[in-house]
């Protein structure tokens, strides 16, 4: 009964998938309209080329700032059983700090931090 039961929801996830594709390309209002194609700033048109490209420090940096922003989100629930749980939380938070500053150490020395 189990692997019927996954096989007819596989199957009606493709078909409503699908479906939902094949509506919305029949229903949509298609426009040919050369404006569609131009990059959009501010209402204004652009000066100079539109691709450009960055350094790939930049995104080193704004990733390893979510990776930490992510990783502080995880004290709050912590924080909040931290009464209940005692000495096991503390022990435990300590680990994920050393172990998130060891990240951050690494990430120091392989010079992400670095803005140049």
């Amino acid at each position: 009964m189990g692997s019927e039961a996954i096989i007819v929801f596989l199957l009606a996830g493709i078909v409503l998938v699908a479906g939902a594709n094949f509506l919305s390309n029949l229903i949509s209002h298609k426009s040919d309209n050369p404006q569609k194609r131009e990059p959009y700033e501010s209402g204004m048109t652009t000066i100079g080329p539109t691709w450009v490209q960055f350094k790939v420090g930049y995104y080193l940096f704004a990733i390893l700032f979510l990776i930490f922003d992510v990783e502080v989100a995880f004290l709050i629930p912590w924080a909040v059983v931290f009464k209940d749980v005692g000495a096991v939380a503390f022990v435990e938070i300590i680990i994920f700090l050393v172990i998130l500053g060891l990240g951050l150490l690494y990430a120091w020395k392989k010079g992400a931090l670095k803005w140049e």
